[in-house]
């Protein structure tokens, strides 16, 4: 880690951090977590987090997944969907993610843990706003799951 960075406070740099999201599906429906803290703290918005130093973003994708929702995933099931990195996604600061698809088995059942305050299933055609730029990159992995 350079002296720029700090493990002490991942908003106050000027780099960009790396964070992982992943879009799982089950049925047409797609789980979504309610975020416990803020930024858009009781808002929707898919399972992710920050990359922990020395992890891949597709091995941080499913730790945050079983953290987050107790789904457990090997990183190599999961199918990158894309890098997003507008300035402004995250208002805490700079912040680029890596999302990722899973298809998941119609009975498997999540539970909120973590920073979740709760975590549910969605029918594709029913969603609540997302927090961040969620929306697009659920757009762009449907579009992916259904090609």
């Amino acid at each position: 880690m350079s002296e720029t960075q700090s493990t002490e406070n991942p908003w106050g740099s000027a780099r960009p951090w790396l964070t992982a999201d992943i879009v799982v599906i089950r049925s047409g429906s797609v789980l979504l977590i309610q975020r416990a803290d803020e930024p858009h703290k009781g808002s929707w918005a898919l399972p992710g987090g920050y990359v922990d130093e020395g992890e891949s973003s597709r091995a941080g994708a499913a730790r945050e997944l079983e953290e987050e929702t107790g789904i457990v995933a090997m990183p190599e099931e999961l199918v990158q969907v894309g890098a997003y990195d507008d300035p402004g996604r995250d208002p805490r600061d700079r912040v680029v993610t890596i999302a990722y698809l899973l298809e998941v088995a119609s009975g498997v059942v999540a539970m909120a843990g973590d920073d979740a305050a709760a975590a549910d299933w969605f029918p594709l055609d029913a969603l609540p706003p997302l927090a961040f730029d969620h929306a697009e990159i659920l757009a762009d992995a449907v579009r992916r799951w259904k090609a």
